[in-house]
């Protein structure tokens, strides 16, 4: 009797259980649909716009759940200022080492950072070139042209933009190589800020809009990604794009930040994400938004569209690296703060 009977009586507790299963299994594939932000610097909004949609279609394939990429631009030293502040980015891909290396001293990236990934941690670079207004009408070839009587140059500001610092840097390791000394460099950086830079914005997309859309200065100093997408969106017939004969070679890294992705439990996507920077489908997408793939065959394929110049490393520029040039350059009082005081 109690064997037929039992069935009548567990059968609401096992449609209970269906219902708690059925439940659980909606949280489950809620769990895998995972939100995840990505702090980056200001020109970079078109690259990772069409990234994020390749990598998010590749992790629903991989995973069969949905990932949504959030993104935040900005000067790039203001978005590691930010970072530390406590915005919570899971991966920051940045312009400089500089900036990784603040977040790093603040305890959120682990200080060996450069070594999770190939390359020093950078999947591609990018250059310093100049972009004018059609038909170049002041001639603007070359850096020493920066400096003629009535040539006005738009930048962003080195204290606050990783694109500021590599156009300023590619300035001084011109002046360098022409006049061979340091006192010479320093003349030719001073009369630059001092005299032909009315206006330095924050970041590199807002030198942008000051150039294109307030018609300030006669010539952009920016990315070679940024002058190639201004001259193709806003037209070829408005801007031309001038290749120096020396500029720097850009190195752009990332990184997990790690008290991050330890507290969101987002290691692995953050892996997965930053990875896929050097898949053959990351590179590719690199390559299309100009910058500079570490894919030598991908490189290689798109060259047309990579003059080449002579490219300087940092350390070229300034023996030490990026740490020495915060020290001498870029640091409250250093040699930026007291060339362009005088102004």
């Amino acid at each position: 009797m109690n064997t037929y009977s039992m069935p009548v009586r567990l059968a609401p507790f096992f449609q209970v259980s269906f219902a708690l299963i059925l439940f659980l299994s909606t949280l489950s594939i809620k769990a895998a649909d995972q939100v995840f932000l990505n702090v980056s610097y200001d020109v970079s909004r078109e690259l990772y716009k069409d990234f994020n949609q390749a990598f998010s279609s590749h992790f629903e394939a991989q995973s069969g759940g949905k990932i949504t990429v959030h993104q935040s631009h900005g000067g790039s030293t203001k978005q590691a200022g930010a970072v530390i502040a406590g915005l919570e980015a899971d991966v920051v891909t940045m312009n400089q080492q500089l900036d990784i290396d603040q977040i790093a001293s603040a305890g959120l990236i682990d200080s060996g950072w450069r070594d999770q990934f190939p390359n020093q941690s950078s999947p591609y670079t990018s250059t310093t070139v100049f972009l004018v207004r059609k038909g170049n009408p002041k001639n603007i070839k070359d850096w020493q042209d920066l400096i003629k009587p009535g040539v006005q140059v738009v930048l962003p500001n080195p204290k606050t933009s990783g694109n500021g610092r590599y156009s300023y840097l590619a300035a001084y390791g011109y002046a360098l190589r022409k006049f061979g000394n340091n006192e010479k460099a320093n003349e030719f950086i001073a009369e630059l800020f001092q005299q032909h830079v009315p206006i330095l914005p924050t970041g590199g997309r807002a030198a942008t809009t000051s150039f294109i859309q307030h018609n300030t200065g006669d010539v952009l100093l920016t990315f070679e990604n940024e002058a190639y997408l201004t001259s193709q969106d806003i037209g070829s017939d408005k801007f031309d794009i001038v290749i120096p004969s020396i500029s720097i070679e850009a190195d752009h890294p990332v990184a997990i930040v790690d008290k991050v992705v330890d507290k969101n439990e987002t290691r692995k996507l953050a892996e997965a994400y930053l990875n896929y920077l050097w898949s053959d489908i990351g590179q590719e997408i690199i390559a299309k938004h100009r910058y500079r793939p570490r894919n030598q065959e991908i490189l290689s394929r798109y060259k047309e569209n990579f003059p080449e110049l002579i490219l300087l490393s940092i350390t070229e520029i300034v023996p030490g690296g990026w740490s020495e040039a915060q020290k001498i350059h870029f640091s409250d009082g250093g040699l930026f703060d007291q060339l362009y005081k005088n102004r």
